[in-house]
């Protein structure tokens, strides 16, 4: 069977692979096609293309789009024109509303005793994209934690004391986008919007108002149960899935491409149908 992951990250955001590298790791590791999707980002998609042409591996443009919310909340577009207009001109909106975003975790952490700068970040977020893994991989790197996962956990998941939820979209307005530019929406790892079933069903339905497509419904951090629960969720809502590993590269290393921390497998039929999904909107 071949494999895919609709859910993978290169430098342009908070990676520590160039696009190449991403999908000549990708290629290395038996993965047949991934979806290149940065955080409000897609500087990184026509070499991730090119060198997917090179290298056998199908490549899928694609962006995540962090929006407002509560807890955690992420928009997935797949095949988006990601040289439209529209797109170009909201993701100026967005990265300055990200930049005042990175500012307010830097001083979090400041705040809590972290010895910790901007400067440090930019070094190592090539793109100039930082994201709360620099900060984790900083805070690692220090020794103020064991892991990336840890700073996480501890300092920078939402709810934990350095996190900023600020964000420039809602996610009826992400959906919109997506749909305007071409592109197939979804919820991405739908567990960390942090909804009881009710209250999910009745997000979903009314994102779906808005012409979302799906959900994903393979993650990495997805038990069994959970899998078979947003499986499940997405046929009862007459959604469609998703799936991929969210990989981070050195970012989150416990994370590999395809399989996530081992147990996952995204069957290629699940690209097939996103793909006429896609297709039939031309």
């Amino acid at each position: 069977m071949k494999i895919i992951d609709l859910h993978t990250h290169s430098n342009c955001s908070d990676g520590s692979m160039t696009p190449s590298e991403l999908v000549a790791h990708a290629a290395s590791h038996g993965v047949s096609a991934i979806a290149l999707s940065d955080h409000d980002s897609v500087s990184g998609i026509d070499e991730a293309l090119t060198a997917g042409k090179a290298c056998g591996v199908e490549v899928v443009p694609a962006i995540e789009f962090s929006v407002q919310s509560a807890t955690e909340t992420h928009i997935l577009g797949f095949y988006i024109d990601h040289k439209s207009t529209l797109l170009q001109k909201t993701l100026e909106k967005i990265n300055a509303v990200r930049w005042q975003r990175t500012l307010n975790t830097c001083k979090n952490l400041q705040k809590l005793g972290f010895d910790i700068s901007i400067e440090e970040a930019l070094a190592i977020a090539p793109s100039g994209l930082i994201g709360r893994a620099h900060f984790a991989r900083i805070l690692m790197e220090k020794g103020y934690v064991a892991s990336v996962k840890e700073g996480f956990d501890k300092y920078l998941a939402n709810g934990k004391p350095a996190y900023d939820g600020t964000q420039a979209l809602t996610a009826e307005e992400a959906v919109t986008l997506i749909n305007n530019i071409g592109g197939v929406a979804f919820v991405a790892h739908p567990h960390l919007i942090r909804l009881d079933d009710s209250a999910l069903r009745e997000f979903l339905l009314k994102l779906k108002s808005f012409g979302l497509c799906g959900i994903e419904g393979y993650y990495n951090e997805y038990t069994q149960e959970m899998q078979d629960y947003f499986q499940n969720l997405a046929k009862e809502l007459s959604l469609e899935i998703c799936g991929g590993t969210d990989f981070h590269a050195k970012m989150k290393p416990h994370i590999e491409i395809g399989i996530g921390q081992g147990n996952m497998c995204v069957p290629y039929s699940v690209l097939e149908n996103i793909k006429s999904i896609a297709l039939s909107k031309k």
